[in-house]
């Protein structure tokens, strides 16, 4: 299993980096490693937030699930007070069977990954609606 490391990605700019912090690592089965954009925000609510956990299922599988929050803040032009307006609330999960291939493992996680880090996955997830 990897140690915990920052991550660091693309904005929707496709140019500009930003860095998920590894804040806490998943202690054990189903517990969540945590990291946040700490560079967004001018309070720890304010900051993007991505969760991982990993999980035994039954019959030799394992589940490994990623949650992401991702607060829209408001700045009250009166009182220059900032408060989180809305969440943007993301998940992805995969379920591996250990008795496969590592090989096959492999691909099949790349080729999910990369399916959803598309052009036209994030457009239609953008978009908020099915392509027709």
């Amino acid at each position: 299993m990897p140690s915990q490391a920052n991550i660091t990605i693309k904005k929707n700019d496709g140019t500009t980096d930003i860095t998920f912090t590894a804040m806490q690592p998943s202690s054990g089965d189903g517990v969540q490693a945590i990291w946040k954009s700490t560079t967004v925000g001018t309070a720890p609510a304010h900051q993007p937030e991505l969760r991982c956990s990993a999980r035994a299922l039954s019959n030799g599988k394992r589940e490994v699930r990623y949650t992401m929050v991702y607060p829209e803040i408001a700045t009250d032009s009166t009182t220059g007070l900032t408060s989180i307006s809305y969440r943007e609330r993301h998940s992805a999960s995969f379920e591996i069977d250990t008795n496969s291939a590592s090989v096959s493992i492999n691909e099949s996680v790349a080729q999910f990954a990369n399916l959803v880090a598309s052009a036209h996955a994030k457009a239609i997830s953008q978009g908020g609606y099915g392509p027709t």
